[in-house]
């Protein structure tokens, strides 16, 4: 797949902000993703803690990994993480958000990276991708997500979901190829017609730690925009009864109050039935009072291939034939 390189954005600076990449698979998808970024024709910048596991459960001390993306901030074009993990949450305390609206830089990580895709969008008001994290990009040609990620770079404006997924498959190769065994079976509940309104969300997991916290600018976000919301989700670590306490507090601190549809993704734990609940279950239950269209089970989340989603973008939602399709446009809220 050829890709059209924007020469305005050639340095990619990566960092720690909660695990680095130590441990098998991730030191060696690393190395090799550097190699293919060079050969993509963009510089890499590893930052400080990329390679480190000084920290309680994450690379370094708070303090250096929030000191590591605000030095980064100066040094790259795009910002990515080297990995998801449990505790970026932390690093937030040492961040100046000021400074990243007056210097808007793309920022791209997935799961734990909420932290921060999600409050540059809404504290900030300057856009971030929920995508792949930078050592996913081991294998060339890049496909799917890995492809559509570096569309999204490029400014391409349209995305369609892949309809198949990688599910039960137990390698120990630490860089194994896409095998797309699994068949995407979209839950519509409610969505007729096209929807458009601003991209926004993450990982529920993480979503619901920020709900009620000085980082949380949800609400003011949401009454600035001239347009609703299209929020996204899709839970690492909850089980059903999980996603349903989540929502609960999301929807009681009025997070979904301009909510036009719900992106609903592949659960992790994809086959949980707590209490005999099914996910799909909760999500329908907890949300389906607001009268509110979801696709439910759209490719997005830990279980590959994951849509990039581009925070603070106007765009319009398409669902035929159980496909998704995203199509982006010029309105920014920057």
């Amino acid at each position: 797949m050829n890709l059209v390189i924007n020469v305005n954005k050639k340095t990619i600076g990566v960092v720690a902000p909660s695990f680095g990449a130590t441990i098998t698979p991730y030191k060696e998808r690393l190395e090799v993703a550097i190699k293919n970024f060079k050969e993509l024709g963009y510089n890499v910048i590893l930052g400080k803690n990329v390679k480190l596991s000084k920290g309680l459960a994450s690379s370094n001390t708070k303090e250096e990994r929030a000191k590591e993306i605000m030095e980064m901030w100066d040094k790259a074009d795009i910002i990515m993480s080297s990995g998801g993990g449990e505790v970026m949450c932390e690093v937030l305390e040492g961040l100046d958000f000021n400074y990243f609206k007056n210097n808007p830089k793309l920022f791209i990580g997935f799961s734990d990276n909420t932290n921060l895709t999600y409050t540059l969008t809404t504290i900030s008001g300057i856009e971030s991708i929920y995508g792949p994290n930078f050592p996913s990009f081991y294998t060339l040609p890049l496909e799917y997500d890995l492809h559509d990620t570096l569309r999204m770079i490029n400014n391409e404006k349209e995305f369609i979901g892949y309809n198949r997924y990688e599910y039960g498959i137990d390698t120990k190769d630490p860089l194994p190829k896409y095998n797309l065994n699994c068949k995407t079976n979209i839950i519509n509940h409610n969505f007729k017609n096209d929807v458009s309104g601003y991209i926004l969300g993450g990982c529920l997991d993480v979503l619901v730690g920020l709900c009620g916290t000085r980082f949380d600018n949800t609400v003011n976000y949401i009454k600035s925009l001239d347009d609703g919301v299209i929020f996204y989700m899709e839970a690492c670590d909850l089980t059903s009864v999980g996603v349903i306490r989540a929502l609960f507090q999301l929807k009681n601190a009025n997070w979904f109050k301009n909510v036009k549809c719900f992106l609903i993704g592949r659960s992790n734990n994809l086959l949980d039935e707590s209490f005999g609940v099914k996910i799909s279950d909760a999500y329908i239950y907890s949300l389906g009072e607001l009268n509110i269209p979801m696709l439910i089970n759209i490719d997005l989340g830990h279980i590959s291939p994951s849509i990039p989603m581009l925070n603070g973008r106007h765009a319009k939602v398409s669902y035929i034939n159980n496909t998704l399709k995203i199509t982006y446009d010029e309105k920014k809220k920057i």
